[in-house]
C-alpha cells in the first residue's frame, strides 16, 4: 500500500498527517495517538509505523516520547495547540478535555472515528463505533475496538472474525499492527476452542510480522501464548513440549518483572511446569530441575497470596514438589523447605474449600516429611490425606497413601530392631 496524505479539512492552516499513521501497536495511551504532519515528524512516524522506536524524537513529538516513556503528565504539558491533532492527542492522555462530537467534526475524514474509539475506550460511549468512510489503520483499529465490545458481550467467534477483518484493512507498512491484532484474535480463539493447529499457525504468523520490532511487550505476549498453546497440546506429541520452551525463554529475554510482570511471571511458571514434566534421561537433564526452580523462586516475587491466590498456591506447590525430587547436596534443607511450601498452601486452602486438593497437599507433605524422618508428623498427615481420599471416591490416591504408610511402619519397625 502507498503512503498517502489526508486533505486537511479543518481549515488550520497546519499540515495534514501522513499515513498510515502508527495506531494500535504501541501501547496505551500512546498507541491511539495521531502524528502530526510536517517534514520533522516524517522520519520517526515511518519508524513509529515499523513499530520501531525513533532514533531521533523531533521536538514536535515529545508528547509522544514521555507517553511511551508512561509520563502522560509530562506528554500532556507539551500539548498545548488548538489544532485538531493536537485536541485530539491531548483527548487520548486526558478523556475529560474535549467534547468527542466536536472532536470527532473538527477532526473530520478518516480520523473523525478515532474520537468515538477513544470515548469508548476510555467509557465515555457505551459502544464503539463503526469504521464508517475510514480506511488502512484507522478502520483496524474501530474494528479492534469493536472486537473488544464484542469480548465483554460473551461472543468470542465475532470478536476473532473483527480482529481477522482489522488484520485484512491493516496497511503493508503496518505489518505490526497486524502482528498484534492476529495475536489478539489467536489468544481469544484458543480460549474459546482450546489449542490447535490453526491458533499455532496464527501465532507464529504474528511473531514474523512483529519481528525485529521494538514492541517487547506485545511481542513477549505473542511468545507466551504461542509457547501455552504449544504446552497444552502436547499430550501425545512430546516434540511439542521441546518447541514450547524457547518461546517461554524468549517472552522471558524480552520483558522485565517491573515492565509486565503477568507476562513475566507466568512465562517463569509454565517454563518450570515445562522442565519438570520433561522425562529425566540424562545426568545433565537434572540441571533442568534446578532451573525449574529458580523459575519458581522468581514467579513467587509477584504472585503473593495476597494478589494472585490462585497462581501463587499453584507455584507454592510446584516449588515444594521440586524441591522433593530435586538433586542436591542439601537435600534435608530442600524437604525442609517443600514441607514449609506444604503448610503455607494448607493455610489458605480448608478442607471445604477443596478436599480433594488439600488432600493432595497432605499426601506430598507426609511424603516429605517420611524422607526426613519424622514419622509421626508423617503419618498424621498422611492419615487426614487417605480419610479425604476415601470420602472424595479417590481410589487410586487411598492406594499410594497407604503404599506410603505401609513404607513407614516398616522403617519404624527396622529401627525398633535395630534399636
Amino acid at each position: 500500500m502507498a503512503e498517502r496524505t489526508t486533505p486537511a479539512t479543518n481549515g488550520s492552516g497546519s499540515p495534514p498527517p501522513a499515513r498510515p499513521q502508527p495506531l494500535g501497536a504501541f501501547p496505551l495511551p500512546a498507541g491511539y495517538l495521531l502524528v502530526p504532519g510536517g517534514e520533522d515528524t516524517e522520519e520517526a512516524r515511518r519508524d513509529l509505523v515499523a513499530g520501531r522506536l525513533p532514533g531521533r524524537w523531533p521536538e514536535a513529538l515529545r508528547a509522544h516520547e514521555l507517553a511511551l516513556a508512561g509520563d502522560v503528565a509530562g506528554a500532556l504539558a507539551h500539548l498545548t495547540g488548538d489544532d485538531p491533532v493536537t485536541r485530539y492527542n491531548r483527548f487520548v492522555m486526558d478523556p475529560e478535555a474535549e467534547d468527542p462530537a466536536l472532536l470527532r467534526r473538527d477532526l473530520g475524514e478518516p480520523y473523525g472515528v478515532l474520537a468515538d474509539v477513544v470515548a469508548f475506550t476510555v467509557g465515555r460511549a457505551a459502544e464503539p463505533p463503526e469504521p464508517g468512510a475510514a480506511d488502512g489503520e484507522i478502520a483496524a483499529l474501530a474494528l479492534a475496538a469493536r472486537a473488544g465490545h464484542a469480548m465483554d458481550q460473551g461472543d468470542p467467534a465475532r470478536a476473532v472474525r473483527l480482529l481477522e477483518e482489522a488484520v485484512g484493512k491493516a496497511p503493508e507498512e503496518a505489518a505490526p499492527l497486524a502482528g498484534v491484532l492476529l495475536a489478539a484474535a489467536a489468544g481469544i480463539r484458543k480460549d474459546a476452542e482450546g489449542p490447535g493447529p490453526e491458533v499455532i499457525a496464527m501465532l507464529e504468523r504474528a511473531l514474523r510480522l512483529l519481528d525485529g520490532t521494538d514492541l517487547r511487550v506485545g511481542r513477549a505476549e505473542a511468545h507466551l501464548t504461542l509457547a501455552l498453546t504449544l504446552h497444552e497440546s502436547a499430550g501425545d506429541r512430546p516434540d511439542l513440549l521441546s518447541r514450547a520452551v524457547p518461546h517461554y525463554q524468549a517472552a522471558l529475554r524480552l520483558v522485565t518483572s517491573d515492565e509486565a510482570p503477568e507476562v513475566w511471571a507466568a512465562a517463569h511458571v509454565n517454563l518450570a511446569t515445562a522442565y519438570l514434566t520433561m522425562p529425566m534421561r540424562e545426568a545433565s537433564d537434572r540441571l533442568r530441575v534446578a532451573i525449574a526452580v529458580r523459575s519458581l523462586r522468581s514467579a513467587l516475587k509477584i504472585y503473593t497470596r495476597e494478589t494472585h491466590p490462585v497462581e501463587w498456591a499453584g507455584a507454592q506447590l510446584n516449588l515444594a514438589n521440586a524441591l522433593v525430587y530435586a538433586p542436591s547436596g542439601h537435600q534435608a534443607d530442600n524437604l525442609v523447605e517443600a514441607v514449609e511450601l506444604y503448610e503455607a498452601v494448607l493455610e489458605a486452602r480448608p478442607r471445604e474449600q477443596d478436599p480433594l486438593g488439600r488432600a493432595r497437599v497432605l499426601a506430598n507433605q507426609g511424603n516429605a516429611l517420611a524422607h526426613l524422618g519424622m514419622f509421626d508428623h508423617a503419618r498424621a498427615k498422611l492419615a487426614e490425606a487417605r480419610y479425604l481420599f476415601e470420602e472424595g471416591g479417590d481410589v487410586d490416591a487411598v492406594r499410594t497413601v497407604r503404599d506410603v504408610l505401609d513404607g513407614i511402619a516398616r522403617q519404624t519397625a527396622l529401627i525398633k530392631a535395630r534399636g
